[in-house]
């Protein structure tokens, strides 16, 4: 994996803080120092941070486990949707809806029934209906896939969730943390680091420095991925190369067994 790069980290604002006045006590391991009333976050142990989730990532990913990215605030939004979309994983931009994971059943009803409605329109059946009846089922189909679209291919839950800004998705990160699910998040100076597993000390508030980690985490995912494309590879010709063998094994299992020879008397 490439080296996360200090200056980069600089020119994207990572460093920045939140307000002294307003700072939590415990990110106090994460401040580097105070300048004109705000914190400035120790970049150098922020680089240690994004490198050790990077790596927990591309494990993730290598392994075929999803990870789920979720951001709701405005300047984080487009920005997540779309790396996150760039390596196949499943993202929550909207709302946070409520026992996602810990009522996470329900929810693939719910996904499920945005599926049936899909199903419906291709094969002709949405048409047969009244036209007040397919008014409803477009806007139900409308709303499903504002709020769900974007995990429609998440089946099982997730191996991991990925967080901008721990305050604004407090409740993801408690369901999370009730499953047992490790939770990886760009903590400002402002946030309690402690239900994090993998706390990444940055400004969650500016949109380069959400862009920056979120292209070196998604970078670590998408090698992940390339390495387990290659894996799999290299496993295909080594099963056709043993299928034959198999093979005569079957028909000697298959053959008819010789006619036993009489001892000579």
């Amino acid at each position: 994996m490439p080296r996360t790069n200090f200056q980069e980290l600089l020119d994207a604002g990572v460093h920045f803080g939140h307000l002294a006045r307003k700072w939590n006590p415990k990110m106090a391991p994460y401040i580097f120092d105070q300048k004109n009333g705000i914190h400035i976050i120790d970049l150098h142990k922020s680089i240690v941070k994004i490198e050790e989730a990077a790596n927990v990532l591309k494990q993730l990913a290598r392994s075929g486990r999803k990870v789920l990215f979720v951001a709701t605030k405005k300047q984080a939004k487009e920005i997540v949707a779309e790396k996150a979309a760039s390596v196949n994983m499943p993202y929550v931009t909207e709302r946070w809806p409520g026992g996602m994971l810990t009522n996470f059943p329900t929810i693939r009803k719910a996904v499920k029934k945005m599926n049936t409605i899909d199903k419906m329109i291709e094969d002709g059946t949405f048409d047969t209906l009244a036209k007040r009846e397919r008014l409803q089922v477009t806007r139900q189909r409308a709303k499903l896939e504002k709020n769900l679209g974007s995990i429609r291919d998440l089946s099982r839950l997730p191996s991991a969730l990925f967080v901008v800004d721990v305050q604004k998705e407090m409740n993801a990160v408690k369901e999370a943390n009730r499953l047992n699910i490790p939770v990886i998040a760009m903590v400002d100076t402002c946030c309690d680091p402690t239900p994090i597993d993998y706390v990444i000390p940055a400004n969650d508030d500016a949109a380069k420095s959400i862009a920056y980690i979120m292209e070196a985490l998604c970078g670590a995912i998408k090698e992940g991925l390339d390495e387990r494309k290659l894996e799999k590879e290299k496993e295909a010709p080594e099963a056709t190369e043993q299928q034959p063998a198999g093979k005569k094994l079957r028909a000697r299992k298959g053959a008819k067994p010789a006619a036993e020879e009489t001892p000579a008397e």
